[in-house]
């Protein structure tokens, strides 16, 4: 569905519930993916694990969607999930798996953050949001100030130096994964948010597994190595990582402005060290605590002025909830 088709639906606001079980999924499923990948990447090459991840995801989901009814997408809907395919799967994810074998995760988390503002200049440019308020605004900035803060000052420097090709390849991804998020919102795409979202998994899934064989991960594959807590959380990352929370995200995109929906970047990092406390007992400080109140009171912020959708891209559905998966 492009911004046209949206406009002329007739606009009915989703509900609460449908609304915070979506918030739910990409602020607590996308955080806990950090432990999940770390672990599934221990006996899986990273691209060829995060290919064959959102490729099962995407079949898994677009088969399912399809014995429900769902109509068989068109070549222009095919098309239009290569685009946003190849920027949020092969793009972001390639990148950001080439870049922390450079810079550590940490800086990592706190360039991706940069991805709210691009998001909110991405939308503004397209003209799917109005004006943004001062007090969105700010909330982006104190969002960023937060996880500054919860990453602290040491992730600025690796050995004693920061990698400057590395910081770039993250913020180009970090990019991709905001212009692929509005392209979505423009392009044609099924009007089923979960067919939408299984077709984008499987292109940018086979696509990362491509990539994934041109660099040679394929002859370090070693499938009797794999453990199985390698695998099971490989079996997290297929079922919750990509296809609940991919698929509230795509929901989220059509119904909300983008700046709220990308408050994701700032939470995912707080969830993800408070599960490596949890799981892995790795300690946290009162930093991380300050950190994590001052990325929700950005997050506040964000949230805290009506939604008044630009009036020529009203991002309303057909259905105002979430597609069953």
């Amino acid at each position: 569905m492009n911004a046209t088709a949206n406009s002329e639906s007739s606009a009915a606001r989703p509900g609460a519930v449908p609304l915070v079980a979506a918030f739910a999924a990409i602020y607590l499923i996308w955080g806990s993916t950090y432990i999940a990948i770390r672990f599934a990447i221990q006996t899986i090459p990273p691209l060829l694990m995060m290919g064959a991840r959102n490729f099962l995801a995407g079949v898994a989901l677009f088969a399912w969607m399809r014995l429900r009814g769902a109509p068989s997408p068109a070549r222009k809907h095919w098309m239009g999930a290569l685009v946003t395919g190849i920027l949020l799967f092969l793009i972001d994810h390639g990148a950001l798996a080439w870049a922390e074998q450079r810079i550590p995760s940490s800086l990592a988390a706190l360039l991706c953050a940069t991805t709210p503002f691009s998001m909110v200049i991405f939308a503004r440019l397209a003209g799917q949001e109005r004006k943004i308020s001062p007090a969105t605004w700010l909330g982006l900035v104190v969002g960023l100030a937060g996880v500054s803060l919860l990453v602290g000052p040491d992730a600025l420097f690796h050995n004693g130096s920061t990698d400057v090709l590395g910081c770039v390849v993250v913020l180009i991804a970090a990019s991709a994964w905001a212009a692929g998020s509005i392209v979505g919102r423009m392009v044609p795409l099924p009007d089923s948010p979960a067919l939408s979202a299984g077709m984008q998994m499987m292109v940018g899934g086979a696509s990362l597994l491509c990539a994934g064989t041109l660099i040679g991960e394929g002859a370090r594959f070693h499938p009797a190595a794999v453990t199985f807590s390698s695998l099971a959380w490989f079996g997290y990352l297929v079922t919750f990582g990509s296809i609940v929370a991919f698929t509230a995200y795509i929901w989220l995109l059509r119904v909300i402005p983008p700046s709220r929906v990308a408050t994701h970047a700032y939470v995912n990092p707080v969830v993800a060290i408070l599960l490596g406390w949890a799981l892995a007992d790795e300690p946290i400080g009162i930093r991380v605590w300050v950190a994590a109140a001052t990325i929700l009171a950005g997050v506040a912020l964000v949230n805290s002025t009506k939604w008044r959708a630009a009036p020529d891209t009203a991002p309303t559905l057909s259905k105002p909830g979430l597609d069953s998966v």
